[in-house]
């Protein structure tokens, strides 16, 4: 069991030691003093709607923003409402973070997801739309089409999508059908001609075909019809005989969220491949339907499929606005954000012979700090694993691995680094949420390969993100470390805004292999260097330096504290944030999801600011910066305020040491929290107010188009010199 750190982690004397996390606790606050996480988080998927409706946007942009807000609120059901629900259900009704019942918070969530479910109908059908047609793509109904184009039409049908339909009846020989989750599906009402009785038949748009048919244009303007509009109309084909009175589009949401019970089960992957078996047939949890639907056919759906009333979401327009992320693709660059193109950090950049550069030697000049995707992942941390595959002289590579792509290189680095006959150790968190099936597969091939293939403590997430490169060198071994705040995934890393440390310092290499180690096998430590890691003294080493920043403040010494997250829930961080705010301490707050902490309270958090900033990129780095009485403390890692990443996660964060890196971090979080930059303003009673305009009626910075900028301008001075 990881033990918790008690010393030279840059946290202040051996003393400490002994700190109790109640010290910094000894006045009373006050109740209510958080916001509801699960009303925070549909907050969050409101500002990621706002820039959908925002017309300033590219509209393939605003197009990709709707598909966004309809796949994120999918999971909001498949795993927090379908959490809320087994809580009701199983009787533990444990109160939520601000005190509510489950069943009264499932009521809030259920009126607010409603309003922004219909709210998006409108964008797509009043905003979105209507801006895509402008641009000449024209998203059309069926009976917008010709005669000629319909007969071409019934040919592609007959073709390409009526083989691969499956209706299925119901009636006393067949009993009604499963239903997937997240399939869109037609709910078809028909009258047999011999009989006269009316049946009733489902048929499941095909998920495997394009959501949108490409149609020839006409005048320069690209054409597409939904497919579910074109299956609609063809109806008669599939019912020969039958008389087809109605259709109604609908699409269910199921409880998806896998529960193991690790500490019985001998086999952990035979247990999840069961669990993901069982998680097709999760109840249900929300059934979408077009405005249309007669009371007939919604009565049998809610019979059959066990759901309420409360649960049913009637939307006006098409369901599934994920199809969207197909559309957001077209071919028509004026209509999307101008283009960013990575470059190579400075430290890893060609000689002057375009020579590819020895990652290793450039590390052992310095730490170097990477900012994706502003900076190149595949010149960084995937040149970084390659070369440790080739290098004859790297011995062994040990590496934490959480999401990663279908086709990764990374991957196939360290199988390439196996098969050289290298120690190669992988640490595959097979429980990340909705990658378990794909971690599975790539935890296989890499153990068919050679590779040493561990999944981590009992109980506990490996969520850390870390990868460590043992040299020989003269005779001696070196350390190579990388430490990074997102995930050994090429495909996220150009659209995931995150840090990477790289450094041979030897604390740090000896801080990870004792972390591996105890990982992989039953070693116990007990202190890191440089290093917090959670689950047992994560919290309590930022418990420590929050309250140092306090009693500098008492002391009258300048005294701040800077923390960059996605989601900010955990009472025992906030109340620190509390106390720190009421003693005078200021304290920034840039989250970019849920955030539990009430800021702008007098008397309680009147020095506290919240930002959030969306865009091109996903914010998903963490950073923890402390003024320390002038001797800046900055820390970047994977983990987020959360119980689950203190708590139930292994998590780390490393401290950055270099000047120059600290200087960057603070200048970064410095241009996000100023008045000047695009941003919303998290106010005391929750909302979230988008700020993106100036009082001159221009618009306001946009962070990630000038972080770009100062990357780019770093690296021309540097050609320039």
């Amino acid at each position: 069991m990881i033990e918790p750190e008690v010393l030279d982690a840059g946290l202040g004397d051996a003393d400490d030691d002994d700190f109790d996390m109640t010290e910094a606790f000894d006045s009373q606050l006050p109740d209510h003093r958080y916001l509801d996480r699960e009303v925070s988080w549909l907050s969050f998927n409101q500002r990621v709607l706002e820039l959908a409706e925002d017309p300033n946007l590219p509209v393939l942009e605003r197009a990709n923003f709707l598909a966004i807000f309809a796949s994120n609120l999918d999971e909001f059901f498949m795993v927090r409402v379908a959490g809320l629900k087994r809580r009701i259900v199983t009787g533990l009704a444990v109160p939520t973070n601000v005190g509510r019942v489950p069943v009264d918070v499932l009521a809030d969530i259920s009126a607010e997801a409603h309003r922004l479910q219909l709210r998006h109908a409108a964008a797509w059908t009043n905003g979105v739309k209507p801006a895509m047609a402008d641009a000449g793509i024209r998203v059309i109904s069926y009976d917008a089409l010709d005669g000629d184009e319909r007969t071409r039409l019934y040919d592609y049908f007959q073709s390409q999508v009526f083989p691969v339909l499956m209706p299925l009846a119901v009636d006393p020989a067949h009993p009604f059908p499963y239903i997937s989750g997240l399939s869109l599906n037609l709910a078809i009402r028909i009258r047999n001609a011999r009989t006269g009785r009316q049946e009733f038949a489902r048929l499941k748009v095909p998920p495997m075909l394009p959501r949108f048919v490409a149609l020839p244009p006409v005048d320069g303007v690209a054409r597409y019809l939904p497919l579910e509009d074109l299956i609609s109309n063809h109806l008669d084909d599939l019912f020969p005989g039958m008389e087809v009175l109605d259709h109604h589009a609908f699409r269910l949401t199921r409880n998806e969220d896998v529960v193991i019970e690790e500490d019985e089960t001998e086999n952990l992957i035979q247990a999840l491949e069961a669990e993901l078996l069982r998680r097709r047939f999760g109840p249900p949890i929300r059934l979408e339907i077009t405005d249309d639907m007669d009371e007939v056919t919604l009565d049998l759906l809610l019979k059959e499929l066990d759901i309420t009333q409360q649960e049913v979401y009637r939307l006006p327009g098409p369901l599934d606005l994920r199809g969207l992320f197909d559309l957001s693709r077209i071919d028509r660059p004026d209509l999307r954000y101008k283009p960013h193109v990575p470059t190579t950090a400075l430290a890893f950049q060609p000689g002057d012979n375009n020579e590819r550069p020895d990652i290793f030697a450039s590390i052992r000049k310095g730490d170097v700090l990477v900012h994706h995707p502003y900076e190149s992942f595949a010149t960084s941390v995937q040149a970084f694993l390659e070369q440790a595959a080739k290098d004859p002289h790297v011995l062994a590579i040990k590496q934490t691995l959480y999401r990663t792509s279908g086709d990764s290189p990374i991957v196939e680095a360290l199988i390439d680094a196996a098969e050289a006959g290298k120690q190669v150790l992988a640490l595959v968190e097979i429980k990340a949420r909705f990658d378990e099936a794909n971690n599975i597969v790539w935890a296989r091939k890499l153990e068919k390969a050679g590779v040493h293939v561990v999944y981590g403590l009992v109980g506990l997430k490996t969520h850390c993100k870390l990868a460590l490169v043992i040299r020989q060198e003269g005779g001696v071994l070196r350390s190579y470390s990388h430490i990074g705040t997102g995930n050994y995934n090429p495909k996220t890393s150009r659209i995931y805004e995150d840090f990477g440390l790289f450094t041979a310092d030897d604390q740090v290499g000896r801080d990870l292999t004792r972390l591996f180690n105890e990982l992989s096998g039953y070693a116990i430590e007990k202190k890191f260097k440089r290093l917090l890691v959670a689950p047992l003294h994560l919290r309590k080493g930022l418990l420590r330096l929050i309250e140092k920043e306090r009693r500098n403040a008492l002391a009258g010494k300048p005294a701040s504290v800077r923390i960059k997250v996605n989601s900010m829930v955990d009472e025992l961080i906030i109340d620190a944030l509390y106390r720190a705010s009421q003693d005078g301490v200021k304290i920034e707050v840039w989250v970019r999801g849920i955030c539990s902490l009430k800021p702008g309270v007098p008397g309680l958090s009147e020095n506290i600011t919240v930002r959030s900033i969306l865009g091109r990129y996903l914010e998903h780095s963490r950073i923890f910066a402390f003024h320390n009485d002038g001797d800046p403390q900055i820390y970047i890692g994977s983990a987020d305020m959360m119980h689950r990443n203190l708590d139930r996660r292994v998590e780390a964060l490393v401290r950055v040491s270099a000047p120059a890196h600290r200087r960057e971090l603070d200048e970064l979080f410095t241009l996000a929290m100023s008045d000047t930059t695009s941003s919303w303003h998290l106010g005391p009673d929750g909302e979230w107010v988008r700020h993106n305009i100036g009082d001159d009626g221009k618009p306001l910075t946009d962070l990630q188009d000038r972080t770009m900028a100062n990357v780019q301008r770093r690296r021309r001075a540097r050609a320039v010199r």
